[in-house]
């Protein structure tokens, strides 16, 4: 992917949008979404519990662990947001909720809504799958419109909107589209990985990504990432935000306790 000429797909990128009279939306550009927060590893890490079987009682674990290790935000399925919300009043810790999810191929106005929903609820972020197909199929103009549609909506609501590209169904062009189209059409992060397909977050995708993005925007590393050198992997490739259901196990390793990664997440 290092060989990979960039700038040429970026332009051609920006001639089709140009030429479909897409008007390009800055969305809400803030300086600090590409940097590293302090505050330790937690604070870089969306703990995050998504499969279908999930309980409101797993939920409620799952706040507490973030109340307690203080990890930046909890990443739930949009019917939990009510419920993370109260039981994470008054912390550091937000909301985040997935949109469109797992699969992207929702009309790009239920998406909308769906992310409207969650944000008055109580979501403060929202990570939205992208219509990979309509990618793959060069409908950029279908995909620019998708993104856009959220990002509206979460910036009307001060929250942030991060772009699931699914880099492992991707080709690493069609991760610069993917990364190109989410810029343009004001997104404030890119995320790698829904982490329901096979092969989630990798080294080379992050790094791949910050080189198109470079500074104007965040990188979320997700899927498969279960131990600390791994998450120190995406963070040296240039992420700077981790999803992860290891998270406790992860952040154990880094404060030198230990909890297993399947103790972490089979709550």
């Amino acid at each position: 992917m290092n060989d990979l000429a960039i700038e040429p797909i970026i332009r051609q990128v920006t001639a089709i949008l140009g030429e479909a009279q897409a008007q390009a939306r800055t969305g809400r550009t803030r300086p600090d979404l590409s940097q590293l927060p302090t505050g330790g590893l937690a604070r870089l890490i969306d703990h995050t519990l998504l499969r279908p079987e999930v309980t409101a009682r797993q939920i409620e674990m799952l706040c507490l662990e973030a109340r307690q290790w203080g990890f930046f935000s909890v990443c739930v399925n949009s019917a939990f947001v009510p419920l993370a919300v109260e039981l994470l009043r008054e912390t550091p810790t937000l909301v985040a909720s997935v949109v469109g999810f797992p699969l992207g191929a929702n009309l790009p106005h239920v998406k909308a809504y769906e992310a409207r929903q969650a944000l008055e609820q109580g979501a403060r972020e929202i990570d939205m799958v992208i219509h990979i197909g309509a990618l793959k199929g060069r409908d950029l103009l279908a995909v620019f419109e998708d993104i856009g549609d959220v990002a509206v909506v979460c910036h009307e609501h001060d929250a942030l909107c991060k772009v699931i590209l699914e880099t492992s169904l991707l080709t690493p062009e069609e991760i610069v589209i993917g990364c190109q189209l989410a810029r343009m059409a004001g997104a404030d992060f890119v995320k790698t990985s829904t982490g329901f397909n096979e092969g989630g977050a990798t080294v080379e995708a992050v790094a791949l990504m910050r080189r198109v993005v470079g500074d104007s925007m965040g990188i979320k590393a997700s899927g498969g990432i279960r131990t600390l050198a791994s998450a120190q992997a995406m963070l040296q490739a240039g992420a700077n935000r981790l999803g992860t259901s290891a998270s406790v196990a992860i952040v154990s390793a880094e404060q030198g306790s230990h909890v297993s990664s399947d103790s972490a997440s089979s709550y």
